[in-house]
């Protein structure tokens, strides 16, 4: 049987972008296996869930990082806040 997320997993506020999509991606896997027991398999899902929220999050940061930039028509680039809507 495949073991589902440990409770010693790692932080979800420690991982990487990248880190957590692999995360989440192994436990999509393992549960489409369907070779885990009940009880892991919940757990897995409450840490799919959590991995979701984590890299949207990362996302949306990246997302208001990248609106920040402003191309100068002199071809500088400055950082500006964003519009927040």
């Amino acid at each position: 049987m495949t073991k589902a997320p440990a409770a010693s997993a790692p932080n979800l506020s420690a991982l990487s972008f990248e880190e957590a999509l692999a995360e989440l991606e192994k436990i999509v896997r393992n549960l489409e296996d369907g070779k885990i027991r009940l009880d892991e398999a919940v757990a897995a899902y409450e840490r799919g869930a959590a991995l979701k929220r984590h890299c949207e999050t990362k996302l949306r940061e990246a997302q208001l990082k990248v609106e920040k930039i402003v191309l100068a028509e002199d071809g500088s680039v400055s950082l500006q806040p964003a519009d927040q809507n």
